[in-house]
């Protein structure tokens, strides 16, 4: 070989040695910062395990237990309207399968068209709360059942004697109620009502792709969402919105900063708990929302005053904590919350046949006036 190929050669295997250098070096970066991301997802999965929990297989317990055929009765008792004073509204009228448990309206309207004076909570998960309604003042998904028969915005029965008496007219109702409360010679009662609606609210549980990113599965959640998870937890949001159900789980004064009406807009503040407590350390307080399913879920906050998630994010974020979110931080919050949306159950997106009765409107009641 000459001396002009040997020195080919060796710059070639210089060259070639480089680019193995080159490559890795490449490599080395690229493991590097496939390292550091997973250093960053294992620390953003152990923040959300300690701040939140997936949701139950259903929500079940030792008071309240489900069966099949409890839930299948409260299941139609749920959606029959039959029960209301005028025959219009049942609960599913408020709790729409195709709002995801709610009814789009700034504020509920009962029978008789009566204008109820808070925005409806989705139904969905609900029965995981602390308490039942924005005040608080039901103790669980029973007790509200229970109560919508009378209440003076919803379902406007006189007393739970009338009540009683349109559900025992409709045929089919007298043998499922004797059937599921076998030795009660009065089976047809506001409690078993409560109870059988109670066990379908019960199963109405919506996993999302947040509960598989709490399993362990980083990519359930795209970047965006866990950037948004990120800082949803860093802004302070995780102080009220925690748990399996991210939030109702406390009472909180809405307007801890500033007056909540300032950045709602809201035309007549509502005192809140303070209307069921008297106490006014309760002025303002309200239980907090979950927020599962809240993209899902228009208009926002007790008053249904505020259409948009975005603006909803931003005004919690300014009269709650104080912070003013930049339009990229609430779009990332707003990206995450999106991943809290779940599922609708079978069961509930699929209305039930009901006993066939007609409704018998010689027992119609004129409006109630407001309680």
């Amino acid at each position: 070989m000459t001396k002009l190929h040997t020195l080919a050669a060796l710059a070639a295997g210089i060259a070639l040695t480089g680019v193995a250098f080159v490559l890795a070096i490449g490599a080395f970066d690229t493991n590097h910062a496939a390292a550091r991301t997973a250093d960053v997802d294992a620390d953003l999965l152990n923040d959300a395990r300690s701040n939140f929990q997936p949701l139950p297989k259903d929500m079940a317990t030792p008071e309240f237990p489900i069966t099949p055929s409890r839930v299948e009765l409260g299941r139609k008792l749920f959606f029959d309207p039959r029960i209301s004073v005028d025959g219009t509204v049942s609960c599913a009228r408020c709790h729409q399968p195709a709002l995801y448990g709610t009814d789009g309206l700034p504020k509920a309207r009962g029978a008789h068209d009566k204008l109820n004076p808070r925005n409806v909570p989705t139904i969905l998960n609900a029965a995981l709360q602390f308490k039942a309604h924005w005040r608080g003042d039901r103790e669980n998904v029973e007790d509200e059942a229970k109560q919508v028969l009378i209440g003076p915005f919803s379902f406007i029965n006189p007393d739970y004697a009338s009540a009683m008496a349109r559900l025992k007219a409709i045929p089919g109702y007298a043998d499922l109620f004797r059937k599921e409360f076998a030795g009660d010679p009065d089976p047809v009662t506001p409690d078993h009502w409560a109870k059988a609606i109670g066990a379908f609210e019960r199963t109405l549980v919506t996993p999302s792709r947040f509960d598989a990113f709490l399993a362990g599965d980083a990519g359930a959640l795209s970047p965006e969402e866990r950037t948004g998870l990120r800082k949803f937890i860093d802004t302070g949001c995780i102080a009220c919105h925690n748990g399996a159900d991210v939030g109702g789980g406390i009472f909180q004064k809405f307007g801890i900063v500033e007056d909540y009406w300032t950045a709602t807009g809201s035309q007549q503040p509502d005192k809140g708990r303070f209307d069921v407590t008297h106490d006014p350390q309760d002025t303002y307080v309200f239980k907090v929302p979950s927020l599962r399913n809240v993209a899902m879920t228009p208009p926002y906050f007790h008053d249904g005053s505020v259409r948009s998630l975005p603006e909803a994010v931003r005004i919690m974020a300014k009269v709650q904590l104080g912070r003013a979110l930049s339009d990229q931080d609430t779009a990332d919050i707003v990206a995450f919350l999106g991943s809290l949306t779940g599922k609708l159950p079978q069961g509930f997106v699929d209305a039930p046949i009901l006993p066939a009765s007609g409704f018998d409107v010689s027992q119609t009641e004129a409006p109630q006036q407001q309680r």
